[in-house]
């Protein structure tokens, strides 16, 4: 069934007029996990200035047309780059597009030699770390990273390119 819903989804970079989507998608999990945060504010408020004016980079995921899935890779400087934003509708979970889009965007990133993703995300998301795991994503002990903006960070990951 995973492999029906890659040829149905169509992964792209962001485009104009993707900002309420990207926004929108985001919203709907962080709000039904937690509570968002003034660092989701100005991300999701202003893409174009936060993101991708900053050399990183969103990856849209569409079916029918209709976006259904996100993610950010946010430049941290030096070949690395943060997985953020990272979600895929209600409607989609289950089917596999989140490993899908997970696995384009790795890709995207090998096709620009970027060295390093690293990524943040809270214990509450198992089915999203047994992902991240499942990519080759490692721990990071919290102790080994910069403070993260966001309170519900409390795991911690990274892969090497």
């Amino acid at each position: 069934m995973a492999e029906a819903v890659a040829s149905e989804v169509v992964f792209r970079n962001f485009q104009p007029g993707d900002s309420e989507a990207f926004r929108t998608l985001n919203e709907a999990w962080i709000e039904k996990h937690f509570r968002l945060e003034e660092k989701d504010r100005e991300t999701l408020g202003d893409p174009q200035r936060y993101i991708l004016g900053k050399g990183g980079h969103i990856m849209m995921a569409e079916r029918a047309g209709q976006p259904v899935g996100c993610c950010a890779l946010i430049a941290l400087g030096g070949g690395q780059f943060e997985v953020a934003k990272m979600t895929v509708a209600e409607s989609e979970r289950g089917r596999g597009l989140g490993r899908h889009l997970l696995e384009h965007l790795i890709e995207f990133a090998r096709e620009r030699s970027i060295s390093r993703l690293y990524l943040e995300t809270n214990t509450k998301l198992a089915n999203a770390i047994r992902i991240y795991e499942g990519v080759g994503f490692r721990h990071v002990p919290g102790d080994q990273v910069k403070p993260s903006p966001y309170a519900r960070a409390n795991v911690f990951m990274e892969m090497m390119l």
